[in-house]
């Protein structure tokens, strides 16, 4: 019987790959930031030349996620000269919202490449919880 000396190279071989997928995605991800306060919570998102229009935002079952595409090209000419450049790609970023976040009264604001979301927090219950009458069958 003859022992490869290389079954011990193949996964060592690709140990600087694993995970590349992940670190690609966030690197490409927009940069954001995620603060709160007693009023509300606050996630800021770098989205240069986004327009806003090619924004979307959605809540589902508690996940906030912003996505879009960027589009973006440049030319210029001159008497012996020409320059072109293109950026395209899109981008999803997701955020779990917490229990006492109030999505349906959400806003959000986008300024000079940067995306403001703004989600309520609810009132807090006021502690008297809800009496339930026992009946007779």
């Amino acid at each position: 019987m003859v022992e490869s000396s290389q079954s011990g190279l193949w996964p060592n071989l690709y140990a600087p790959f694993r995970g590349l997928g992940t670190k690609l995605g966030e690197w490409l991800s927009p940069a954001s930031d995620a603060s709160s306060d007693e009023t509300a919570y606050r996630i800021t998102m770098e989205l240069p030349g986004v327009p806003e229009e090619a924004i979307d935002l959605t809540v589902d079952q508690g996940v906030l996620t912003v996505s879009g595409e960027k589009t973006e090209s440049r030319e210029e000419k001159g008497e012996t000269w020409y320059f072109s450049e293109r950026q395209f790609g899109g981008f999803r970023r997701s955020f779990r919202l917490p229990s006492d976040a109030d999505a349906a009264r959400a806003e959000a604001h986008v300024k000079d490449g940067v995306l403001e979301i703004t989600v309520p927090r609810k009132a807090p219950d006021a502690g008297q919880g809800t009496k339930i009458a026992v009946k007779r069958k």
